[in-house]
């Protein structure tokens, strides 16, 4: 999942010759062996009840009813699995807010009816299902419906959408919430198969995270296949107004009819972006790669759902200066999907790999300077961050004793995790550390590792083969130990150099704005430039500024972003009916949290934050609600 620049994430092995040539070409695949995915060294997941060290579960075929008026799903899983132990008597799966209605066993090829239990509700966990085996049973069928409130779905009336026209309805399963639509083992460390079968109202279009059939028609009946093993976190489902306009043979973008156009001339780059990151790191294993664009209340940048990602629209900019919020989500297709954390302590391994590998088809695409721009700025963002977070949240292998997940969401994972790699890359070499990377990708394809085996991997095969480069206790600190090492790369940009001397001479009076020479900025020296001005700047400078660079009228929703928050700061009211609009129309977590922050620092900012609030949570999604009714008390 991405956060930052524009951007919330096993063991089959696949190999080329796998290759399934009776599929249309845009299908055509690298399928993963399921058949030796025995879970020997599968780790302890604190965040699931399943039985993983009993039970492997192989795959899933679903059969769904979508239902806007009751805001539910309804229908039935049937879960196929092998038994580890011979004296395996039951299948514990997660759920969270899910009525479970009935479970069947098949016995011989027959449906019967099967006992269960469903436990109370932990509020990080949800509720142990637990359902009883009888000898030769390896597939149960558990009827289920969600529940309104369900934390992995966000049901949006037709005013809440593009057109105003038709309901909306889209899942966010990262970390733990595909528990709260599908009972199942809810863990990063089981990768499975799915079929299913989706039913809506027929004017709609339901998509997922598998094959999707470009030219569907509409009839209220769709079926998808996902051919390769994933995990939970990555099923995902779209259900709306949905029109679809290809980009290339195997990239394309589905959106509503409104937004359709705009988001295909915004990130019809994504081809090249796919050829970029099989140049540098091995073919694209999983088929087609579209794009859904989601409404607005998106509260991520995106979600690396593969054959899917989805996208929020407020990097839709007209100019391409937030697209690397798409190249984050296309390289999670190696760092994230194929290769996957094995548990949420390891979160770093997708997050940190994710935001190398972006930065390394940003450089390729759009050149070296841009990408010191975007490693400058997220480093910037996290040196702040590390200062407000609680320490032991600043270690890449977190230990979230007990804690949901999402509580530890931050730019650690992502950015400190993309500096260690680039300290690597520097100590290395690129050629010795490109050739480790693919040798890590290709080891490592379809399996969920922990960070203590990619430790092994990497003294085996890059510490030990290049001996006196970097130490043990070097990784150690970049790893285990909190803050930020001293060791870390912090990345110069030469353009932001420029814009740090005139921003200095502006301030000393030397030169006017006029003088700024900003007609040639990108986004990225706008936001630098926003960022580090003093906070304390007087009600006359700031309207000077506003009435020069229209900056509380911007389009795009990163500079405006940062205009306000230093408008906030600087007590500048001017602002306030734009704010008050940009926090009713924009869900994402990433711009609008640190707004409803800095509100709540004054008494007049709490009064305004708790009104805006007021109005503008129904449109949020639950995950952004349960983040904001903290900060917002």
């Amino acid at each position: 999942m991405a956060v930052l620049a524009g951007c919330q994430q096993e063991t089959e092995q696949e190999t080329k010759s796998d290759m399934v040539d009776s599929q249309p070409q845009q299908e055509q695949v690298v399928k993963a062996d399921n058949t030796n995915n025995k879970k020997a060294h599968n780790p302890i997941d604190d965040h699931t009840y399943g039985n993983l060290h009993e039970v492997d579960l192989k795959h899933l075929e679903l059969d769904l009813t979508v239902d806007f008026e009751a805001k539910s799903l309804e229908g039935f899983v049937d879960l196929s699995f092998d038994r580890l132990k011979d004296d395996v008597n039951e299948l514990v799966l997660d759920t969270r807010d899910i009525d479970v209605s009935k479970v069947e066993l098949n016995q011989d090829g027959q449906w019967v009816s099967g006992k269960f239990e469903l436990a109370d509700k932990d509020e990080v966990m949800g509720s142990k299902l637990t359902v009883k085996l009888e000898a030769g049973v390896n597939k149960v069928r558990v009827h289920y419906a969600t529940q309104p409130q369900a934390s992995g779905l966000q049901w949006l009336t037709p005013e809440q959408t593009a057109g105003k026209k038709h309901p909306f309805m889209y899942s966010q399963a990262q970390a733990i919430h595909a528990r709260s639509f599908l009972p199942v083992q809810d863990s990063p460390a089981v990768r499975i198969t799915y079929n299913a079968t989706i039913r809506t109202p027929k004017e709609l279009l339901a998509v997922m995270s598998a094959f999707n059939e470009p030219d569907t028609e509409l009839d209220g009946e769709y079926h998808f296949e996902m051919p390769q093993a994933i995990p939970t976190y990555l099923i995902a489902i779209g259900v709306g107004d949905l029109d679809f306009k290809a980009m290339s043979d195997r990239t394309g973008v589905y959106a509503e009819p409104a937004i359709l156009d705009s988001a295909v001339a915004e990130f019809d780059d994504t081809e090249d972006m796919v050829k970029v990151t099989e140049e540098l790191y091995g073919p694209y294993r999983w088929g087609r790669y579209d794009l859904l664009i989601l409404p607005p209340a998106f509260p991520y940048g995106g979600m690396e759902n593969p054959r899917l990602s989805f996208i929020t629209p407020t990097v839709i900019a007209g100019d391409k200066s937030l697209v690397s919020l798409i190249a984050h989500e296309l390289a999670h297709s190696w760092s994230g999907n194929l290769v996957t954390n094995a548990t949420w302590h390891d979160f770093w391994l997708n997050e940190g790999f994710t935001s190398y590998v972006e930065n390394r088809i940003m450089e390729e695409l759009f050149g070296r300077e841009r990408a010191l721009m975007e490693q400058s700025l997220a480093v910037q963002d996290l040196r702040q961050a590390v200062q407000d977070l609680p320490e032991k949240y600043t270690v890449l292998n977190v230990d979230l004793d007990g804690a949901d997940p999402d509580d530890a969401f931050s730019t650690v994972p992502y950015t400190k995790g993309q500096m260690f790699l680039v300290w690597l890359e520097e100590k290395f070499g690129r050629e010795v550390f490109d050739k480790f990377l693919v040798g890590h990708f290709n080891d490592h394809a379809f399996q969920s590792i922990t960070t203590q085996q990619f430790e092994a991997y990497l003294k085996k095969n890059l510490l030990d083969k290049h001996p006196g480069v970097v130490s043990e206790e070097e990784i150690h600190t970049w790893i285990h130990e909190p803050m930020l090492p001293d060791m870390m790369p912090n990345p110069k940009s030469g353009a932001f150099n420029t814009v740090d001397a005139k921003t200095k001479q502006l301030l000393l009076g030397e030169i006017t704005l006029d003088q700024l020479g900003t007609q040639q900025w990108t986004v990225h020296e706008w936001l630098h430039f926003l960022n580090n001005l003093p906070t304390d700047m007087s009600a006359d400078d700031m309207m000077t500024m506003d009435a020069t660079f229209k900056l509380t009228e911007s389009t795009n929703n990163e500079i405006a972003h940062a205009w306000l928050l230093l408008s906030l700061k600087a007590g500048y009211e001017v602002v306030l009916p734009r704010l008050e609009n940009y926090l009713i129309t924009i869900g994402r977590r990433k711009l609008i949290v640190p707004l409803y922050k800095q509100l709540m620092e004054t008494e007049q900012g709490a009064e305004f934050a708790k009104r805006v609030y007021q109005v503008a949570r129904p449109g949020y999604h639950p995950l952004a609600q349960a983040t904001l009714d903290e900060v917002v008390k």
